[in-house]
């Protein structure tokens, strides 16, 4: 019986607090067009009764008071409306009507009374009230042009719950609409398409109230009104609102009895940003950035440089706060400040304090996040202390006319000045979408990172399915990118002369790929010519396929993908072994991971049996489509975690033979450099260092591949990256319990056997166990939860030994990271005083010694 209760508790309806059946209240609660009646105290189920196995849906629970029976009102499909009446006690179906609207409904009932609800027709231009007393059912209508003359298009019915009246939004304005006792229809009020209105909420002697929330010029009305009296307010409030905020989606009202015995009013309003703000007595109490709990994106921006004979103070704060400042230090320094000034103290040293400057450091641990939001909205964030540097709420992702529901994608850098554009500040690319199909309309704009100010912005324009980086950059340092949309059409931006003349001269060196996963074809394509348009359009171009990879449907579906980052730094690529061998790794930029299972396997974990499930993985090379290697792991099961990095591959995923958690990493090294070993070609010039490389040429490739068991599930991985790709790497695992754990990749070395020789040993050979271990101090989180982890970005510092790992979910975190801690750098808590110390004791001692031995030898020589 409790695990039904857990089952069904979130669609509860009702709560009747006056039936007494040997229990304590019970809670009515209504699921798949079943109703049952719970005993809050264990969660045993009293009665159930099955309304409906048509695919039904309950719309609302009514139990009028005095009465021992309850209503349940049912919609089948989009045109039957069917009227039940239940017996509390025993869950005995007394009545059951039923009637079909032939024109149909549209969207859920609003119920203005006990028994009479209101919606709109198919067509959203026809008013249809329900009325049910009695139960009897009857239909009465009425057109949208009766109430507004003006109506064109269709009507939307607004999710409110006003006493004995709705809302709808009526070409572009919100208008209220009252039922009479006689059934009739009375428009009330109009107010702006900006309004947001709350549910009704009780006040003292049964009155009803609800509030109200319009918008102005950079200013919010709040108005709380009276259920039964729309002409006078209870409380009518100007508050001043920021414009990057958007506008009020939702608002919800609380009351309060003030020391007057008065109603008091609290608003919480949600902002178009996802925002939160509290209202009360015409002030903000309190607001929080919720947006930032849906971070989609994330990209590193550099900070400006410091120049020199100007000092930060100036740079960051005017006069006025300077001699503030000075004046508060002075205060605090003679002991008369108060609390608030002893707060406004700390603030002014956080802020001045080297960690938080605006202006670049010398290791490059100061930067901005640029972080997009699943509201469209962009965010700056400072490494230093966390701080909001600037924040914009992108216009081209805020609803309009020609885009109904926009969504942002992604970002990438656009512009990125150094050496003799330093003076021009950095900026990247937003891509967003206008609806969540592939085929609708993109939006793009590009973004200033230190001002937050919009430079430029296109759109709605053909469509993006996705965005491709080229590794090429004009004489203002912009990057290239290449576009793609539904119609397997290229296009390049930016659209400059110089852009397409640097795409045209690079044009026979761009390849990409894609993956169809409903169909699990794998094709490589590349630009062909310029596209046939009724419109001549020079920077758009057609593709053609090169080669296509095609999985049988029948025991293969694609799962993921994954491709090396095209930023990575590689140090060196040749490997020495403990038996001095030379082994070069096979590094290429165009290479694709891919991991498919059976059909059967795409369920969820356990889902099947292990003769029944199978994981396959590829290396493909995305150029040729040739397959460099695959492997078969036979009772495996996804979802597969993987991530690319110089020549390795490490993936997780579940053995269900063995129950258990698994990573495995391939390792792809290149045999056709062995013969860069031989020092006598090299003398007599027959060593192929100086022959071309192609990817069409067949390589010589050798695979060392091992799997390990792993205890944790990971929801994300990534791996760290440095300036140089010196230091050693280290993996990054999200796990299932919202933690960052730091996994050597020594751990994941195919090299590793049982028994490591004493030169396999000083490579740093780990002996070989069945698990991969997990040590609490690699914890990079430590103590901490990022609630509801989603993923994680490493961005390279200046310092080679230094990471910068950001993880993003519900929470926010960001530490630095040293795989092979600061061999480059002294630690902060470094004893420079103890050094110097040192070092002027060595020298007394050094002179003392030379004066001790002068004098000796002096002696020496008058024997």
């Amino acid at each position: 019986m409790q695990k039904i209760f857990r089952n069904i508790i979130v669609y509860c309806g009702l709560v009747q607090t006056n039936l007494k059946i040997g229990k304590d209240d019970v809670v009515f609660v209504y699921g798949s067009g079943c109703l049952y009646a719970v005993a809050s105290i264990d969660g045993e189920v009293i009665w159930k009764k099955e309304l409906t196995s048509e695919g039904g849906n309950i719309q609302q629970l009514i139990y009028p008071d005095g009465t021992d029976i309850i209503y349940a009102v049912v919609l089948v499909g989009l045109a039957q409306f069917d009227a039940y009446q239940i017996n509390v006690k025993t869950g005995e179906l007394l009545k059951h009507s039923s009637r079909v609207f032939p024109a149909g409904f549209s969207g859920d009932l609003s119920f203005i009374t006990s028994d009479i609800a209101v919606t709109l027709d198919t067509t959203g231009s026809v008013l249809v009230a329900v009325h049910f007393q009695g139960g009897a059912i009857s239909f009465h209508q009425t057109h949208v042009s009766e109430l507004d003359r003006d109506f064109s298009g269709a009507a939307v019915m607004l999710p409110t719950k006003l006493p004995g009246m709705f809302a709808l939004e009526i070409n572009k304005s919100i208008v209220f609409i009252k039922v009479t006792n006689e059934g009739k229809l009375e428009v009330v009020d109009t107010f702006g398409r900006s309004t947001a209105v709350t549910e009704s909420l009780y006040l003292s002697e049964g009155q009803q109230a609800f509030g109200l929330v319009q918008q102005g010029d950079g200013e919010i009305i709040l108005t709380v009104k009276r259920g039964d009296d729309w002409k006078s307010n209870l409380l009518q409030e100007t508050i001043q609102m920021d414009y990057q905020r958007g506008i009020a989606h939702k608002v919800f009202v609380n009351t309060y009895a003030r020391t007057d015995r008065s109603n008091g009013f609290r608003v919480l309003i949600v902002m178009e940003d996802h925002s939160l703000f509290l209202l009360q007595q015409g002030e903000i109490v309190w607001s929080r950035e919720d947006g930032l709990a849906s971070v989609t994106d994330v990209i590193a921006s550099e900070l400006p440089v410091e120049k020199d004979g100007v000092s930060v103070a100036k740079v960051e704060h005017n006069l006025f706060e300077w001699l503030k400042g000075h004046l508060l230090k002075l205060k605090g320094t003679l002991m008369i400040a108060t609390p608030d000034d002893i707060a406004a103290i700390q603030k002014m040293r956080l802020q001045s304090s080297e960690k938080s400057k605006m202006t670049r450091d010398h290791n490059g641990f100061r930067k901005l996040l640029i972080v997009l939001t699943r509201a469209g909205k962009l965010f700056a964030l400072h490494t230093g202390d966390g701080r909001i540097v600037w924040s914009l709420l992108l216009d081209s992702l805020r609803k309009s006319e020609t885009c109904q529901n926009p969504r942002g994608l992604s970002l990438h850098q656009w512009q990125d000045p150094h050496h003799h554009v330093l003076d021009e500040n950095p900026s990247v690319l937003v891509v967003g979408r206008c609806d969540h199909s592939t085929d609708s309309p993109g939006v793009l704009s590009i973004v200033d990172t230190y001002t937050g100010q919009e430079r430029n912005r296109m759109g709605p324009a053909h469509s993006i399915t996705r965005v491709i980086p080229l590794p090429f950059t004009d004489s203002v340092e912009q990057r290239l990118h290449l576009l793609l949309d539904v119609n397997l059409q290229a296009r390049l931006y930016p659209r400059t002369t110089e852009a397409l003349d640097i795409f045209l001269r690079e044009l026979g060196n761009i390849y990409w790929y894609s993956a169809d996963v409903d169909k699990g074809i794998l094709k490589g394509h590349a630009v062909q010519k310029n596209c046939i348009l009724e419109i001549a359009d020079s920077y758009c171009f057609n593709t053609r396929d090169l080669w296509s990879i095609v999985l049988p449907s029948e025991s293969e579906k694609i799962i993921a993908t994954v491709t090396r980052d095209l930023n990575e730094a590689v140090h060196t690529q040749a490997k020495v072994t403990s038996d001095q061998e030379v082994m070069y790794k096979y590094i290429s930029k165009n290479l694709l991971f891919l991991a498919t299972v059976s059909p059967k396997a795409v369920g969820p974990t356990g889902s099947v049996t292990p003769e029944e499930s199978w994981l396959v993985v590829y290396v493909i090379d995305t150029v040729t489509g040739r397959i460099l290697h695959h492997m078969a792991h036979h009772g495996s099961q996804g979802p597969v975690q993987a991530v690319f990095s110089e020549n390795w591959v490490v993936y997780h995923y579940f053995n269900l033979k063995a129950h258990r958690y698994e990573m495995s990493v391939i390792e792809i090294y290149d045999q056709s450099r062995l013969d860069n070993k031989d020092i006598l070609k090299l003398l007599l010039g027959k060593h192929n260092l100086t022959s071309p490389i192609t990817a069409y040429s067949r390589p010589e490739v050798i695979i060392k591949s091992q799997s390990y068991f792993f205890t944790h599930s990971v929801k994300t991985l990534a791996v760290t990256s440095t300036a140089k790709g010196i230091t050693s790497k280290q993996l990054l695992l999200g796990t299932i319990g919202d933690q960052v754990l730091a996994l050597d990749k020594r751990f994941l070395d195919p090299r590793r056997t049982i028994n490591p020789t004493q030169a396999e040993k000083e490579e740093g050979i780990i002996p070989l166990t069945d698990s991969l271990p997990i040590i609490p101090q690699s914890y990079v989180t430590h103590a901490l939860k990022v609630e509801g982890l989603r993923g994680i970005t490493t961005v390279p510092a200046k310092l080679e030994s230094t990471t910068l790992v950001f993880a993003y979910g519900v929470d926010l975190f960001f530490t630095r990271l040293a795989p092979s801690r600061t061999y480059d750098s002294l630690t902060e808590d470094f004893s420079y005083a103890l050094l110097l110390i040192t070092i002027v004791g060595l020298v007394i001692a050094i002179f003392v010694t030379w004066v001790w031995s002068e004098k000796k030898e002096l002696k020496e020589k008058w024997r």
